[in-house]
């Protein structure tokens, strides 16, 4: 786990303020990424599932018992799974299988369909149950509507990053359509690499630099979550060294996929939705596993903005932290949880019976708090992956 974060050795560098600003792509793509124009009924955009401080659904975040999953454009539309955050998705590595380690990494969405931030972008704006756009076409042609109020902006843009002018391009040829929507995925995942997004601006990030101090209870937290908790075997909590010398700050993940055995949710939304495979339920990954081993797996989040983005799980099941980290410490014992969802591959290994009193798991939930941005302004001398 330690060996995959080292691929990151370009984290932590000296870089001028200047560098801090939005580039010209990342401008275009933040411009679609708020823009709820892009959808079929013209209220929906990426930020809307998406939404900072947490960059995660803020309807979810302010009713985590009741919401769990995030509404579509189109009125009684929706996904299965709780969306996870946009934060600090720029540091998962390409989805791939690590034959050394005998396991899948990286990639986006829970189950790493997506090899990159920029091949996720293109999927929500055409998925009938997020955006709803019918076509790359339909997309562009809503860039550059006359009563977009972004249009001018957009023609703007445009020409200076990609030097197309959207007001001649031909959108009736589904190539040029094509090459433009490639082009919009690109800049939004620009701008999803930049410190806007990848801010390493909370009190933990202050703390490793000797600029904060945590509390007695967040000290306790910080200490179980690396020893009798477990938590630091998936949410890797320290600084690392990158081949270059240069320091790495913790991402709270090892980009691994997992089963936790989390129980079928009963939120009335999505209780009727089909078993959740996975990993294993994506079709490629399952003719190449049929024996089921990647069933129930899903990729291990990062933890953080976790204070901002509840509830937790890919159903949503657990509506505060409280409740999963005592999920962790008890998951397995007889009575105490429903069955898991998809009984095959749990890891109890790692999990459950942790014998954590509840002192402990409220010490282990407040330094969790201490993950959240917005601590303090973002930390200088911070490299972010490039830019595609």
């Amino acid at each position: 786990m330690y060996a995959l974060l080292a691929i990151f050795g370009l984290l932590l560098s000296c870089v001028p303020a200047a560098a801090l600003q939005l580039t010209p792509k990342q401008e275009l793509g933040k411009l679609l990424y708020f823009d709820p124009q892009l959808s079929k009924e013209k209220n929906q955009s990426c930020s809307t599932c998406h939404l900072p401080p947490g960059f995660a659904d803020p309807e979810n975040a302010a009713n985590p018992k009741t919401s769990v999953i995030s509404k579509g454009s189109v009125p009684g539309k929706v996904g299965t799974r709780n969306a996870p955050t946009a934060a600090y998705a720029a540091f998962s590595p390409h989805f791939h299988w690590d034959g050394e380690e005998g396991l899948y990494l990286g990639g986006q969405f829970w189950d790493g369909r997506e090899p990159t931030l920029k091949a996720q972008a293109k999927g929500p704006f055409l998925n009938p149950v997020e955006m709803a756009m019918i076509s790359p076409r339909s997309v562009k042609e809503s860039v550059r509507d006359k009563f977009n109020p972004f249009q001018p902006r957009y023609n703007e843009l445009f020409a200076t990053v990609y030097k197309v002018s959207l007001e001649t391009v031909n959108l009736a040829d589904p190539l040029v359509a094509e090459m433009l929507y490639d082009m919009a995925a690109d800049a939004i995942a620009a701008y999803e690499k930049s410190r806007e997004v990848n801010q390493f601006s909370s009190k933990y990030d202050y703390y490793l630099v000797g600029k904060a101090k945590l509390t007695a209870q967040e000290q306790l937290g910080l200490k179980l979550f690396n020893n009798k908790g477990l938590c630091n075997k998936c949410h890797i909590s320290e600084p690392l060294k990158g081949p270059d010398g240069s320091t790495i700050p913790p991402l709270f993940t090892d980009f691994t996929y997992d089963n936790l055995g989390i129980p079928r949710s009963t939120n009335p939304a999505i209780a009727q939705a089909p078993v959740d495979l996975g990993l294993g339920g994506r079709p490629d990954i399952a003719a190449l596993d049929p024996k089921g081993r990647q069933n129930g797996k899903f990729k291990v989040p990062t933890l953080r903005n976790i204070g901002l983005t509840a509830p937790y799980g890919h159903n949503g099941y657990f509506a505060t932290l409280t409740e999963i980290v005592d999920f962790y410490n008890t998951a397995g014992l007889p009575g105490r949880w429903p069955k898991p969802e998809v009984a095959q591959n749990v890891n109890r290994a790692e999990m459950g019976n942790l014998k954590l009193t509840k002192k402990e798991v409220a010490a282990i939930v407040a330094f969790m708090n201490t993950l959240n941005d917005g601590y303090s302004t973002p930390l200088p001398n911070v490299t972010l992956p490039p830019s595609p």
